[in-house]
Parts: C-alpha cells; structure tokens; sequence
C-alpha cells in the first residue's frame, strides 16, 4: 500500500443532459450523411471527461473534430491501398471472391479468401486500437498537465499477435497471460507529464478471476459428453444453454476483476498508487437494466417512427416523382431512430459504467502530482484515423 493521503474519483454527469447532447450530434450526423459524427464524438467526450473530477480538478480533453475527419481520410486513403494489394496477391495465387459459389471447389476458394483478408486486417486492427489509445492520452489533460503515449504501435501488434496465438492454442489457459502482458505493455509506456506509469502485479493473479468461465466450459464439455453417450438432445441442450449463459456471467466476471486487479497495482511516477474497487453485480445490472431500458424506449420510438414513415409516403402517393421522395424521408427517419437508439445508449449504459468505474476508483498518495512538469505536445499520431476507418473506434 502506497502510504499518503486517499483521495476519490468523482462523476457528475448527468444523464438528461448527456442523452440531450448525444441526440442532438446524432441527428446533425444523420442530416449532414455521417460527416459531423467526429465532431459529435469530441464534443461528448468534452462531456464527459469534464465529468470526471480528481481532488476537484476536472479531466479535460483537447481533441477536435477536424484532425479527426483528416485523420480518417488519410487512414482510408492507406487502407484502400493496403487492402488492393492483398487482393491482387490473392488473385496472383489463384485465389478471388465468389459471388455465388457452385462447387465445393469455389466455396472453399472462398472461404480463404474471407479468412485471408480477416487475418491480413488483424495486425492493423492492432495497430489501429493502440494508436486510438495514444491519441486519447495525447488530448487528455488533468490540471494543465498533459497525458501521453510511446510511439510503439508496432511493438504492441506483433505482442499481441503471439499472445492470441499462444490463448488459442491452449484452449484460453493462457488468457490471463495475455490480459496481463499487453496492459502492462500499454500502461509502461503511459505518461503524465514527466511521470511513467508503471504496471506491477503477477500475471498468474489473474487465474482466480477465470473461474466462471472454466465453469461454463466445464458444463459445455458435460453437455457434449452427455449429448455423444445418450444421443437425446432434449438432455444435453439445456444443460448447453446453462454452460453459455454461465460464459457470458464468466466473461463479466473476469473483466471486472482483472480490470480491477490491474488498476489496482498500477504506479504513476513510482509514489502514486491506485485502489479500484468495481463490482461485479453492478456493472451486469448495469448492463441489464440498460438494455431493458433501451429496448423499451427504442422500440416505442421505433414503432412512432415507422407510423411516421407510413403516414409520410401514403401522403406522397400519387405525386409525381414520389419514388425518391418517400425513400429519403424512409431513410432520415429510420436513420434518426438509430440515433436516438445511439443516445439511449450512452445515457443508460455508457455513462452508469463510467460513474461506476470512477466513483470506485481512488488515488493514493496523490499530492506527490505536485512535482510533476509539463510534456512536450504530441501529435496524437493519426487522431484515431485507422480505427475510424476500421469502424473499431466508435466507442468513447
């Protein structure tokens, strides 16, 4: 335990005023055909980062909607030649996407060439997911101070390569291996200011929060040995279904207890220490009474918007070029509806996950922040350009 004083994680969004402003962006993006949605994403992240309060002093983030917009252009503009590439070399070997396969031959031919493509996008993906990081860290400032990161994409890719590698080969064994490593590649080479926050713990502490999900393998490995001896489905299915739902309970618990055991043995600067308490129960009711509310909500939206979308062709029937019309007002409306969906979502589970990851966080030893100097300005690498473009960076 780092000794000082213990000082709490504060957040004081609220969800009115965040649902307002996401759907307000949300439908500024539909009206302007996508293009304002990196706009729509800073200003929320404005939102919510001012939110966040240490000791009284609020997260502030710097990014901006144009860097990004340039960003994505320049990462498409990369990718497509990237991508032309792989797909001539494909075609070089013999090998090309089949609209509709004919032959055992062209559907296995095709198959490759889906599998191929994926595994030729991984890296990148990788590489997209730790620059966003950077960038994140680059436009996050706590009293005037900047946050940063190493320029060491690649170093992570191939990192990360060989660990979901060697996870797959051991049937998930080494999944905690893999959690470990890469968050402390990660977070090594994560700065405030001058300070290196360092990422201490053993990677074998992890096991203990994987035992739900050898549970459910457990109870899936049961089920396919009672379905292989008796042959009668009626007994092994629903002891199937038991093993996914524990799987999915599993996966949570073991996020929340790894992210909490990770955070927990973090250092910044080698004198300030961490004590992150999420829990588990919250973080799924979270998530199921989000869900409940969202769908609920979404689908009476839903259900006005496609009486809408009825009321406003019907009106058009007749009319001379009415075709067009009566898609575009079905296509705004519709489009609207995903981004009310999109607020709903932000406001019930979004924002009650950040509150609850926040309000049980605290930071020990914090005054030792004092000695801290400013960073020099990065460039934030590609302001999240790639996993724009590889549709990865849609979260906040």
């Amino acid at each position: 335990m780092v000794p000082g004083s213990h000082t709490a994680v504060g957040y004081t969004g609220e969800r009115g005023s965040l649902f307002g402003l996401a759907l307000k962006t949300g439908l500024l993006t539909v009206l302007t055909l996508g293009i304002y949605r990196f706009w729509a994403k800073t200003r929320i992240r404005r939102y919510l980062w001012s939110s966040v309060s240490v000791d009284g002093d609020r997260l502030e983030y710097s990014g901006t909607g144009l860097e990004k917009l340039l960003g994505f252009l320049a990462a498409v503009v990369i990718l497509a030649v990237y991508l032309g590439i792989v797909q001539l070399l494909l075609f070089y070997f013999g090998l090309h996407f089949v609209v509709e396969p004919e032959s055992g031959e062209e559907a296995l031919m095709q198959l490759a060439v889906i599998y191929i493509s994926l595994l030729a996008v991984l890296p990148l993906m990788l590489f997209a997911s730790y620059r966003a990081r950077r960038y994140l860290m680059a436009r996050t400032r706590l009293r005037g101070i900047r946050f940063g990161m190493d320029a060491a994409a690649w170093g992570y890719v191939w990192r990360a390569l060989l660990h979901y590698l060697m996870t797959l080969l051991t049937l998930g064994i080494l999944l905690p291996r893999q959690t470990f490593w890469l968050e402390k590649y990660k977070a090594d080479r994560t700065h405030y200011g001058d300070a290196r926050f360092v990422q201490g713990g053993r990677w074998v502490a992890l096991y203990p929060a994987m035992i739900h999900l050898g549970i459910a393998a457990a109870i899936l490995a049961a089920s396919v040995v009672l379905l292989a001896l008796t042959e009668d489905p009626t007994r092994a299915v629903p002891l199937g279904v038991l093993g996914y739902g524990w799987g999915f309970f599993g996966w949570a618990f073991y996020a929340v207890r790894s992210r909490r055991y990770l955070d927990s043995h973090k250092m910044l600067g080698g004198s300030v220490g961490f004590v992150a308490e999420p829990r588990v129960g919250r973080v799924i009711a979270i998530y199921a009474l989000g869900f409940l509310a969202v769908g609920l909500a979404g689908g009476a939206i839903f259900a006005v918007a496609s009486a809408l979308t009825a009321v406003a062709v019907g009106s058009l029937t007749g009319a001379e070029g009415t075709g067009a019309a009566g898609i575009v007002i079905v296509a705004l409306l519709y489009l609207a509806t995903f981004a009310v969906f999109g607020a709903l979502t932000l406001a019930y589970i979004t924002q009650p996950l950040i509150a609850h990851f926040c309000e049980t966080l605290t930071v020990l030893n914090l005054e030792a922040l004092q000695s801290v100097r400013q960073r020099p300005h990065d460039r934030g690498a590609d302001a999240e350009g790639f996993a724009d473009a590889l549709d990865i960076g849609a979260a906040i």
